[in-house]
């Protein structure tokens, strides 16, 4: 079984209309969101084989403030790439994960991630579905499982929606 979480950056900043979107950090509310996402990872003892974070500031602060949560032997790649990725091309990413990683994390960007949870979560918690139908918002964070053994063989509404954990609701 494979497990993979798809974390959309905490809220950013606006403050700065000088900074480029890729530059925008996090804003107060932001940074007290990825506080509480790490306290619910630690509770969930939720450990990530691989985490996959956009270059976006915004995106690389939410890992800083979850990375203590994920435990000491998580492998973090922050790549380029994944800044303003469409489904698609966070699929393809994702499938390209090492097979010895047992659940990988995203963080990443809308509308890509939410699309890309649309697109894999087949059944799951009719709460969960029903909230992620709704909106994925900024902190927020979907859990799905998959019965396959192979990230290259992930597929279209072959996952399982485990959760989706709204910062501000905690």
């Amino acid at each position: 079984m494979r497990t993979l979480y798809l974390l959309r950056h905490a809220k950013s900043s606006w403050d700065d209309p000088r900074l480029a979107d890729h530059e925008r950090p996090l804003n107060p509310r932001g940074r007290r969101a990825a506080e509480r996402l790490a306290a619910y990872l630690r509770h969930q003892a939720a450990q990530p084989s691989l985490v996959l974070c956009s270059s976006a500031q915004r995106a690389r602060e939410t890992l800083a403030a979850i990375q203590p949560a994920l435990g000491a032997g998580v492998v973090v790649a922050v790549e380029d790439g994944l800044y303003g990725a469409g489904a698609a091309e966070l699929m393809a990413r994702i499938r390209q994960a090492p097979p010895e990683a047992a659940s990988v994390m995203v963080i990443a960007h809308n509308p890509g991630l939410e699309d890309l949870a649309l697109h894999l979560a087949g059944d799951g918690d009719e709460g969960a579905l029903r909230r992620l139908r709704a909106k994925y918002p900024t902190g927020a964070l979907a859990t799905l499982d998959f019965g396959s053994d192979e990230w290259g063989a992930l597929a279209p509404r072959a996952g399982y929606l485990v959760s989706l954990v709204i910062p501000t609701e905690r």
